[in-house]
């Protein structure tokens, strides 16, 4: 599957969250960068226009951004927690976890990596830790490889 294929996990918020982006980028972003283009040709020479160079530069951002929203909406598969067999972490999930031998718990929802954020306790199914949780219960061990060593979480609880 390539790049472009690949299925992209969201929830409805997440969802909607990039076709939000998409719409502000396609209408008022466009116009945004239109406008600075056309003013920055208004100056003149633009062999050494820095305006014009950044506002094609922004442009091109836009663009590109465009067409990674317009790919991640088309192929995404939306998670629907309520269909999920709740023994088994799965994205969509929400995971406590517990540092072995007898580190904190700490609680996570396993989420696609477009709506990854660490900071939130948004983890990517993706990531070291979210991948090893996948398809693991209650109860279970985990060993996750980090640049320091490895680390293992036990599972305490899944939502």
């Amino acid at each position: 599957m390539s790049q472009n294929n690949k299925e992209v996990f969201l929830t409805q918020e997440g969802l909607e969250k990039l076709k939000q982006e998409l719409e502000f980028l396609r209408t008022q972003k466009r116009q945004e960068v239109a406008q600075r283009l056309k003013e920055a040709i208004a100056q003149g020479d633009l062999s050494e226009n820095s305006e014009y160079d950044a506002a094609k530069e922004e442009q091109a951002f836009v663009e590109s951004r465009i067409i990674t929203l317009e790919n991640m909406i088309h192929n995404a598969k939306i998670i629907d927690g309520m269909n999920q067999d709740k023994n088994v972490v799965n994205v969509g999930s929400k995971v406590t976890i517990q540092e072995q031998p007898d580190g904190d718990q700490e609680t996570y929802t396993i989420v696609g990596s477009a709506e990854s954020d660490p900071s939130s306790f948004k983890i990517s199914n993706e990531s070291p830790i979210g991948n090893e949780l996948i398809g693991k219960r209650v109860g279970e061990v985990v060993n996750v490889s980090t640049p320091s060593g490895t680390i293992q979480f036990k599972i305490v609880k899944i939502d």
